[in-house]
């Protein structure tokens, strides 16, 4: 995962820049919500979402509102919970009403398709429980942005997450995708995440082994929801620190499109070489359709860059794929999530 803000809206500590520390103060303004026509709630539905979770529920919510590509159709119902038991009694409130429940993170690496989400979309952004439960332990609810928690790791002198540099998002999406850079992954330093299972709120424990990280990948079911995680770090002077994210920034930015709207790498990197390689000696670097484009600065980012919509970029995607197997006979797997109705 990469980030599409531009310099001016990353914060910093101590002169370092910290993706993803304020993901949540960019959330849009709240209009009127859209004509939703395909939506599967009847009021009643409605009626009981809104008791259980009040102001934490936004209907017919467009999604292109909270994704950093700027691109989806609406939510029936974006609910977004502020703690694990509104999470709990949601998942219980949608099986037992028999609702589709679709979970998003922070909408980083994120597609919704034009015609929205059906039923409830359990944001877990609001999740934002941060703290050290030991000198070298720290405890993360999965809305947390990655940003804070290097923020946090760096005020106390510890290491083990400075590859947090160069991820956006939060940590939910980051478990469940094994975020990383080339510096290291989730994996590395986690000792436990805890979920809650759709089908009745129950919370589930799963230690590092169970969680079956891999590269951009896990065994962390969809039929869960991740809500915290324990990481275990290790100490290390703060000014090393800074000299690894410094530098980690410095790298990506030299190579990363600017001041477009993105999910930021779209393909996984194959074994043994890298999506943008294949992808620009495929000759793709500025392909277009509509609004979507293959970045002619990282071939790996397909961005927005006006109005694009979502079959647009899937359109586009499938361009890419098609003539990167023509060209090197590899098949790209995507990196990004896509939900939604066409």
């Amino acid at each position: 995962m990469t980030s599409s803000r531009p310099p001016e809206a990353l914060s910093t500590l101590d002169g370092v820049e910290l993706i993803g520390d304020d993901i949540e103060a960019a959330e849009a303004a709240a209009p009127a919500p859209e004509a939703n026509p395909r939506s599967v709630l009847a009021p009643d539905d409605r009626a009981a979402i809104a008791a259980l979770l009040g102001g934490e529920v936004r209907f017919d919510e467009p999604l292109r509102r909270h994704t950093t590509l700027k691109i989806g159709g609406p939510a029936d119902a974006l609910a977004e919970p502020e703690t694990v038991d509104h999470v709990a009694g949601l998942c219980r409130l949608a099986a037992e009403r028999k609702l589709p429940l679709t979970v998003v993170g922070g909408g980083s690496n994120l597609l919704v398709r034009d015609g929205g989400v059906r039923g409830i979309v359990l944001g877990t952004r609001k999740l934002r429980g941060i703290e050290l439960t030991s000198p070298t332990t720290m405890r993360v609810e999965a809305g947390v942005s990655t940003g804070k928690v290097l923020s946090l790791a760096m005020k106390h002198d510890l290491g083990g997450v400075e590859f947090l540099g160069g991820v956006p998002g939060s940590v939910g999406g980051g478990m469940i995708m094994n975020a990383g850079t080339y510096l290291g992954e989730f994996k590395d330093v986690t000792t436990r995440v805890t979920t809650v299972r759709i089908s009745d709120g129950a919370l589930v424990a799963r230690d590092n082994a169970a969680c079956g990280f891999r590269y951009r990948h896990s065994d962390l079911p969809a039929s869960e929801v991740v809500v915290e995680a324990q990481l275990e770090l290790r100490p290390r002077p703060r000014a090393e620190i800074q000299a690894v994210v410094v530098d980690l920034r410095k790298r990506r930015s030299e190579r990363e499109p600017k001041k477009v709207s993105s999910a930021g790498s779209i393909f996984k990197n194959p074994d043994g070489d890298f999506a943008g390689r294949l992808i620009e000696v495929a000759g793709m670097k500025g392909t277009r359709v509509g609004d979507a484009v293959c970045s002619p600065v990282h071939a790996n980012w397909l961005v927005n860059v006006g109005r694009a919509t979502a079959s647009d970029f899937l359109a586009l995607i499938d361009l890419v794929r098609h003539r990167v197997l023509e060209v090197h006979g590899i098949g790209l797997d995507m990196e990004v999530k896509v939900i939604g109705d066409d």
